[in-house]
């Protein structure tokens, strides 16, 4: 990483444009979620006000929603290597328990993302894919050939299937990232973490970057 922490203050473990991407990724998600839901049940229409009342959240839903892809594939593009699932993953996952009632030294030693935020990038990666292909139909209905309008229907139900889906697992990021593992969200806002805690945590990414420094 070209990026130095503040002198005696840590590793850097986001670098600045990483920040900018995961935060674009977020608030565009934050949106289309805030405003899905308020299409998708009268008892939340409610949600709508907040974005600036019905037809101004029905307008730029599938716009941000457009600028929520791109920034996936942005996300794709810079981590797609350190995404791939190897057999230092496979452990951690037979000891996710471990990780889970926070046992840590218990827990097989990470790369610099554990298995279980692989899992969550692959999840909203494919969930992604067919909110695009099924938004896309129900944005552009008339490029649907009226004999094949059972698309239409089917384009309803894979894209509310794929949202909540991404909503399940957008819970259970923030709930980590809050609660369980908070270094880990103050290092996306600031970009460092202290040396014990990527020892601990990310120990096969520790030894690595630390041997360059």
């Amino acid at each position: 990483m070209s990026e130095t922490a503040p002198a005696d203050e840590g590793i850097v473990r986001y670098t600045f444009r990483e920040r900018v991407m995961h935060w674009l990724t977020g608030f565009t998600y934050l949106y289309v979620l805030i405003s899905g839901l308020a299409f998708y049940t009268p008892h939340l229409y409610w949600l709508a006000a907040i974005l600036g009342g019905g037809p101004t959240a029905r307008f730029w839903h599938p716009w941000i929603g457009v600028i929520f892809t791109i920034a996936i594939e942005w996300m794709r593009q810079t981590w797609r290597h350190q995404m791939r699932i190897t057999e230092t993953d496979r452990h951690w996952n037979r000891a996710v328990r471990k990780y889970i009632e926070n046992r840590d030294d218990e827990v097989p030693p990470s790369d610099r993302f554990n298995a279980g935020q692989k899992q969550f990038y692959w999840v909203m990666l494919v969930s992604t894919i067919f909110l695009l292909i099924s938004g896309i139909v129900m944005w552009f209905p008339e490029l649907v050939p009226w004999s094949l309008r059972s698309v239409r229907s089917v384009a309803v139900v894979v894209h509310e299937i794929a949202a909540l889906v991404t909503i399940g697992a957008f819970i259970i990021h923030v709930y980590m990232g809050l609660f369980v593992v908070p270094e880990g969200f103050k290092a996306i806002v600031r970009g460092y973490v202290s040396p014990q805690w990527a020892r601990m945590h990310h120990r096969l990414w520790f030894n690595r970057v630390t041997s360059r420094e």
